[in-house]
């Protein structure tokens, strides 16, 4: 796939409309001027939602009610599909070639892959940043996963709310286990698909990393379910329902589910030594690339089909032999947008780029820097 152009109106400071080159496009421009900007339009176009907020007010220019962001995506030669995400307020619309669409058919169109400063949580920061890697990886291979995610947080969502009414109305364990015992039913088996999909893209992951791309030659993903140490995870269904069994009183003095999927983490191993602790700010980095890079090349290799990858600011998130390294990989394998305020370190490939010079959120002509070239044909 590609998204051959993009237009925008009353998205944070940008204007117009950007036509894409199908390979390695360069976003450039001073700090400030809207680089980042156009990433998040293409990421909200992809995934209906920021890489940056959860409150996608805070994306509408000051003073307007509301923004839209559009683009054209291709699939093959004749397979042509027009995007269009509205938001209002906090709400969005969601439309492919004028008609409206649900979420879960609306994010089939258009792949996206990033690598930005808040990604960089799935190898520092909390098992929730892990998961979400692992589940919208799952959801790239098999997009009726996504339902699966949804449903199981609305399970998860109103059983919380059964074990406050619980604990509040102080339930014995047998009212409160009858009380829970249909939505038990419903967790246990959406947890199992869960479980099994997290696991079995784990495997997958792991065989496809690409270890020598950055001398990270010991690089290895775990899933790590709460689960483990309790008993036979081979029979995950039987577990769960006996731990749930056991675990009823301590879930209603809690007043919320202990046990599931939603608590589970992913350790990510350097020499056998977990990264979010013992890795260096650099190995942090090169190994979120390759867990990255593995995610795209097997939606590739499952879908025949290139997804979209998104780098923001790479300058100040990689050195210059990182760059090269993974823009040389990167070639031909998939559509990739990078920003950068430094374009001496992606000088190398500027001949074989888009480069594209952002002032004031929009494309320039006025390119004030004495290394400036010639920026490419198809934007307005």
């Amino acid at each position: 796939m590609q998204l051959e152009s993009i237009e925008v109106t009353y998205f944070r400071n940008l204007s117009g409309k950007i036509s894409w080159g199908p390979h390695l496009n360069i976003i450039a421009g001073s700090n400030g001027q809207g680089k980042t900007n156009w990433l998040e339009a293409i990421y909200l176009l992809a995934r209906s939602k920021s890489f940056r907020t959860q409150r996608l007010q805070e994306t509408i220019a000051f003073g307007q009610p509301s923004a839209t962001v559009s683009g054209i995506v291709s699939s093959g030669e004749a397979i042509k599909r027009e995007l269009h995400v509205a938001l209002h307020g906090n709400t969005k619309s969601l439309l492919v070639n004028g008609k409206r669409e649900t979420a879960a058919r609306y994010l089939t169109n258009l792949q996206v892959f990033s690598f930005t400063a808040d990604d960089l949580e799935v190898v520092r920061g909390n098992p929730e940043a892990r998961r979400r890697f692992l589940d919208r990886g799952v959801a790239s291979l098999f997009p009726t996963y996504l339902q699966t995610v949804a449903d199981y947080t609305r399970v998860i969502k109103q059983k919380n709310k059964l074990l406050q009414t619980a604990n509040e109305r102080q339930f014995s364990t047998e009212q409160t286990w009858d009380l829970l015992a249909p939505w038990n039913d419903q967790l246990i088996a959406l947890a199992n698909k869960i479980h099994r999909a997290r696991t079995d893209y784990i495997e997958r992951l792991n065989a496809t990393l690409e270890k020598r791309l950055f001398d990270q030659k010991d690089v290895i993903a775990r899933y790590i379910s709460h689960l483990e140490g309790k008993g036979d995870l081979a029979d995950y269904e039987t577990l769960l329902r006996y731990r749930l069994a056991l675990r009823v009183n301590a879930e209603l003095a809690a007043g919320h589910s202990l046990l599931g999927p939603h608590r589970d983490d992913v350790e990510i191993l350097l020499d056998n030594r977990e990264i979010r602790v013992f890795g260096s700010s650099g190995q942090q980095r090169s190994t979120l690339l390759l867990l990255d890079l593995a995610a795209i090349s097997l939606y590739n290799s499952w879908h025949d089909d290139h997804p979209v990858f998104i780098i923001d600011d790479v300058d100040a998130e990689l050195d210059e032999k990182r760059i090269r390294d993974l823009l040389e990989y990167l070639e031909g394998r998939t559509q990739t947008f990078i920003t950068t305020s430094k374009r001496s370190h992606v000088e190398g490939f500027l001949s074989r780029a888009n480069l594209y010079e952002i002032a004031g959120g929009r494309v320039g002509n006025d390119i004030s820097e004495p290394d400036a070239i010639p920026m490419a044909p198809g934007f307005v």
